[in-house]
């Protein structure tokens, strides 16, 4: 295939699984076949919506040597992989989307796609055993996992997917129909566990929170994002509507008629505690808001989760009624972390900017999601070990997000 050809299609792919929610911001890697020797990948930490031709890397297949000074993906290996054993292969998508990564944390294989769903993946999708991202032990996983199988698909345990095709086009129609196929088998958990039929993965979600709720019953709170500019910060409703801005030395509103958010005192806690943060993301997605009505802590079976979000996600109670001391305890239980979940109230995301913390908001929904599959296999021990996933935090925060 021409270069230019094969870097345009990359950079096209990647902007396309973007908007269809298979990869977000820097996660994941796309790659394209120029010949037998070469192939065409995206860069590391790079956001794939403001990408161009000259961002892509041109990667030896045999030793992973490439040309230029941009690095390419850590992954690349792994590219390199299907490229070599499966000779129709043309186009390799990895992707971090999330049913696929969920399918993922059971621990085995899926033996039993049929109809559309095995005439554009086949019959079995093989699980790589986990290694951590970047590493000879994942990319001998991957590789392992492509030669018991015929399969146009491999699930990553505790990690994503990658999916291969003979251009673009088959290799995103394989990466939708494994989304697809992976939401059907936890339906079909839920069917078992229950003997009920469900449409969505938000039923199984309840299902676990209500197996698990804790007593404790917290007050539901209205959900404010927010901003710091200097010594100023902007609250607005998660679901739009007025901005209020509020003095962070005093907490107060500088507008006195202005209402005033019952978690106003929470963020300002938080910006006065964390220099690092200048943005606050209230997440009340389902999942979120279902695993924080059990009180439980969220340990990371994904390890984007360990990367962004941190080695756990804790809950905690915020009090209306006792603002300043509870606001104390929330932050306390944030050390180290990037997100809290509150009790009965979704989760609060913080990050450099709004786009941060949007991100960390992304990957706490996922990880919340990630435990309900867990439970409902009976695989709630089986996270990542904790001194991986304290590594992976560390090389986060001190590296690869500096790259954004």
């Amino acid at each position: 295939m021409d270069i230019l050809k094969a870097k345009s299609d990359v950079v096209k792919a990647g902007i396309l699984l973007c908007k269809k929610g298979l990869i977000q911001r820097t996660w994941g890697n796309v790659s394209c076949r120029i010949d037998d020797k070469t192939f065409a990948i995206t860069p590391s930490g790079r956001d794939y919506m403001s990408l161009t031709t000259d961002d892509i890397v041109i990667v030896n297949i045999d030793d992973l040597s490439y040309e230029g000074d941009i690095k390419p993906s850590s992954e690349k290996g792994v590219h390199a992989a299907c490229y070599k054993l499966r000779e129709n292969c043309n186009f390799v998508i990895h992707t971090h989307q999330t049913m696929a990564s969920l399918a993922g944390i059971r621990g085995y294989d899926i033996n039993h796609l049929d109809g559309k769903s095995a005439e554009i993946i086949g019959k079995h999708v093989p699980l790589a055993t986990y290694g951590l991202p970047g590493t000879k032990t994942l990319r001998e996983a991957v590789t392992a996992a492509i030669k018991r199988s015929s399969s146009k698909a491999i699930l990553m345990q505790h990690h994503g997917a990658v999916c291969m095709g003979t251009d673009l086009d088959n290799a995103f129609l394989v990466a939708n129909q494994l989304e697809e196929a992976c939401k059907e088998i936890f339906l079909e958990r839920h069917r078992e566990l229950t003997g009920r039929t469900i449409e969505t993965f938000t039923s199984l979600c309840e299902y676990i929170s209500n197996n698990l709720m804790s007593e404790v019953v917290a007050e539901e709170l209205p959900a404010y994002n927010s901003e710091k500019f200097y010594s100023v910060i902007e609250m607005t409703p998660a679901e739009g509507g007025d901005t209020i801005m509020i003095d962070i030395d005093s907490g107060k509103p500088l507008d006195t008629a202005a209402d005033y958010p019952e978690t106003a005192e929470l963020h300002t806690m938080i910006y006065k505690k964390r220099k690092d943060v200048n943005a606050i993301t209230h997440s009340q997605e389902e999942a979120t808001l279902a695993m924080s009505r059990t009180g439980i802590t969220i340990k990371p079976f994904l390890d984007d989760f360990a990367q962004i979000v941190g080695i756990s996600l804790k809950n905690a109670e915020y009090n209306p009624n006792n603002r300043l001391r509870s606001a104390k305890k929330v932050v306390k239980k944030m050390k180290h972390r990037d997100a809290v979940m509150l009790k009965h109230n979704g989760a609060i995301c913080v990050g450099s900017s709004k786009e941060e913390a949007d991100a960390v908001k992304l990957v706490a929904e996922k990880g919340c999601k990630s435990f309900v599959a867990a439970a409902a296999y009976g695989k709630e021990d089986k996270y990542i070990n904790p001194l991986e996933s304290a590594l992976m935090r560390i090389i986060y925060k001190t590296k690869y997000s500096k790259k954004k």
